[in-house]
């Protein structure tokens, strides 16, 4: 039962399109993509995006009644689980939906619920520095490659996340 993967070299943004894949009766799937040109953070902030991180969106469809805290619960912990697979390190949730490491932002998350029809589906943007990181004033930031001193390879981060998600989907749906 895997998703079905759509991968880009460049978009706007992983989220917009999925919604549009929704739109279209796609019911689940993964957007990749190398690069996005207005990829979206919480609170309308923007998300740089650096060639050779990872920037993709899974989405999928969920029942009604599930609440958006225990989406955001779920989604940071699925993302801290796989990530625990390549670094050794403690990896803290920073509500609601960054991950950090060793006090510097790492990942981000940013969720989505979209309606389509009579269906509600989640769709989770998912932004991991591999082996860059942007500066941020006030707001530390770190990548895989810092942290470890190994180059993660994007494919196996992927394959690795659609897993954790398979595992999970109970929990949503």
């Amino acid at each position: 039962m895997n998703f079905k993967k759509f991968l880009y070299k460049k978009v706007n943004s992983t989220n917009d399109l999925a919604i549009k894949k929704i739109k279209t009766g796609i019911t689940k799937g993964i957007i990749i993509t190398d690069y996005q040109k207005k990829g979206r953070g919480q609170h309308g902030k923007k998300w740089i995006s650096f060639k050779g991180n990872l920037f993709m969106t899974i989405f999928f469809r969920i029942k009604r009644n599930i609440s958006v805290k225990k989406i955001t619960i779920l989604n940071c912990k699925i993302i801290k689980k796989t990530l625990l697979k390549y670094i050794k390190k403690t990896i803290v949730i920073k509500p609601p939906n960054d991950l950090l490491v060793n006090k510097k932002k790492i990942c981000g998350i940013l969720q989505e619920i979209k309606f389509n029809k009579d269906a509600k589906f989640l769709v989770i943007g998912i932004g991991i520095n591999i082996i860059k990181n942007p500066t941020i004033k006030n707001y530390p930031t770190t990548n895989i490659l810092n942290e470890t001193g190994y180059k993660v390879k994007r494919y196996n981060l992927i394959k690795n996340i659609e897993q954790n998600y398979i595992k999970n989907l109970k929990l949503f749906a």
